[in-house]
């Protein structure tokens, strides 16, 4: 089996798992001491099985952060936009609501932390993504802090990586 068959045999396994509630996990996120110093977050905007994180967004602006989330670009590559609220969101061509046009760019080095998304993760700290490579490209060169929740049905492990994956720096976990 190629390591393409092998990632999406696995997609397939994980699209059964039901959604979890990680909001505990999301507050522990929060509390981390790389968040609380943090000025700037990028996140996901959960979709399908992923986290809502719409209560992240707006604790993060309660705590005088500025949120961002990625706005997919051609070529699998992506930028990260100030999140500005809910109504300067638009869905982009795979249905996830991202900041439109009159969200400021913001600079991968103004970014102190990102909550990664994944269908599944290792425990080294190695996702499977949904396949684009977004993050792959992205979190290339970034210097920051980088974090992801995962409850325990979706912590396998090992996930099949390729020489370009990286690992998150820190997960939280109900495992």
């Amino acid at each position: 089996m190629t390591l393409s068959q092998e990632k999406a045999a696995l997609r397939k396994e994980a699209a059964s798992l039901p959604p979890a509630n990680v909001s505990a996990l999301l507050e522990q996120f929060l509390a981390l001491p790389e968040i609380q110093s943090a000025r700037t977050v990028l996140l996901f905007y959960g979709v399908g099985t992923e986290p809502d994180t719409r209560p992240v967004l707006e604790a993060l602006l309660q705590m005088g952060k500025q949120p961002a989330l990625p706005v997919c670009l051609p070529g699998h590559q992506m930028e990260a936009r100030a999140y500005l609220g809910e109504e300067h969101l638009r869905k982009d061509r795979y249905g996830i609501p991202e900041p439109d046009e009159t969200c400021p760019v913001i600079s991968k080095a103004e970014i102190d932390a990102i909550l990664v998304p994944h269908i599944l993760l290792d425990r080294e700290g190695y996702r499977l993504g949904h396949g684009g490579g977004f993050y792959d490209r992205y979190l290339a060169d970034y210097q920051g802090f980088t974090a992801a929740v995962c409850p325990k049905e979706r912590l396998v492990d090992r996930v099949p990586r390729e020489a370009t994956d990286l690992p998150v720096q820190r997960i939280l976990t109900d495992a």
